[in-house]
């Protein structure tokens, strides 16, 4: 018997790219998809790539209403704007659904901080203990037993799949780290605002979110978490003229200082062996050898994160590089993944 699964803000980027994954996912049904401005239409008629598919023109977008929520699915994605996702996560759980939330509303353990960067009252406190936070490679066990699942942001995933071994295993500084990600134009959203019209962003290349981006709270969260001490960083986000696609250069302090060719030989076989620990079973974590460096062509429309690192002796600093599709491995793909986990699927079932 296939699992029912809905979504609730099917018609934005990341709602599309959960309606292409489930629908051709062997083990759930999608039943109900939810979207104000696209009432009564089909899933052909908003989506036309989808057209061919059996369910295309009988599945029509509907109004979120919680009621049918519940009577519909078995799963809830809420593709929804941050404030809003919890206004239906609440009843959701209550009711025993499991919810995969896509927006920052319970990434975060503590209200004050989602107060702080969020600039309102977090909607639903009571739920931030239980949730989460829904990045598999690292919270697979508790992903296994939540009924809510926070999946983590695209920034956020592009940093701290490459960091959080390398602060478990002692091998670089919780000071001093630096982050630097270019994301292409479908990270804000399908929204009709003058930054992100085609004249605005085609040959052009800035920087936005100076210098405290909101997604800033979940990733010091994280890296705090794995260091064992609270952890501050420098974030620097950057609009660049693709459709999708992020890419990360993180600069780190590693622990052991290395200035001559035996001694970064040293530092360097000890980043090696952390990160085989930690990925050489994983999926969707491809870490890359020899010269080969991360390349957002090789990882959009997969579900997949490219990590490759640098010792510089000038410096001697450690340059960590990653590459993911941010609608995928940052978001939609993550959220699969994480509901083939939570439900007993093969974890890479309709996703590779």
């Amino acid at each position: 018997m296939s699992t029912r699964v809905a979504i609730v803000g099917a018609s934005g980027y990341s709602g599309e790219e959960l309606v292409r994954l489930l629908l051709q996912h062997p083990s759930v049904e999608l039943t109900m998809v939810t979207s104000r401005q696209s009432v009564g239409l089909s899933l052909a008629q908003v989506f036309p790539k989808f057209a061919s598919h059996p369910r295309s023109k009988a599945l029509r977008f509907s109004e979120p209403n919680v009621e049918e929520l519940i009577r519909q699915s078995d799963v809830v994605f809420l593709a929804l704007p941050h404030g809003v996702a919890a206004e239906f996560a609440v009843p959701l759980v209550k009711a025993g659904k499991i919810v995969i939330d896509l927006s920052a509303d319970f990434r975060l353990r503590s209200a004050a901080s989602y107060k702080e960067f969020y600039a309102h009252e977090h909607p639903a406190p009571s739920l931030l203990e239980g949730a989460v936070y829904g990045l598999p490679e690292v919270y697979r066990d508790k992903i296994r037993r939540s009924n809510l699942i926070a999946s983590a942001g695209c920034y956020p995933t592009s940093i701290l799949l490459p960091t959080l071994p390398l602060l478990r295993d002692g091998i670089i500084k919780p000071t001093g780290i630096i982050a630097d990600s270019l994301s292409g134009v479908s990270g804000a959203g399908r929204k009709a605002e003058i930054d992100y019209l085609f004249c605005e962003c085609n040959e052009s290349v800035r920087p936005y979110g100076i210098p405290k981006h909101r997604h800033l709270s979940e990733i010091e969260q994280e890296l705090g978490f794995a260091a064992g001490v609270p952890v501050t960083i420098q974030f620097t986000p950057h609009l660049i003229p693709v459709n999708r696609g992020i890419l990360t250069t993180l600069y780190l302090a590693p622990q052991q200082a290395f200035t001559t060719a035996d001694q970064a030989k040293a530092v360097g076989d000890q980043i090696a062996a952390c990160y085989l620990r930690a990925y050489s079973t994983e999926p969707f974590v491809r870490v890359l050898e020899g010269s080969a460096l991360p390349d957002t062509k090789n990882v959009v429309g997969t579900n997949v994160v490219e990590l490759a690192w640098r010792l510089d002796i000038r410096t001697g600093r450690l340059l960590v590089m990653s590459a993911e599709d941010n609608l995928l491995k940052g978001a939609s793909g993550q959220a699969v993944q994480s509901m083939n986990i939570r439900c007993g699927f093969p974890e890479i079932t309709g996703l590779v």
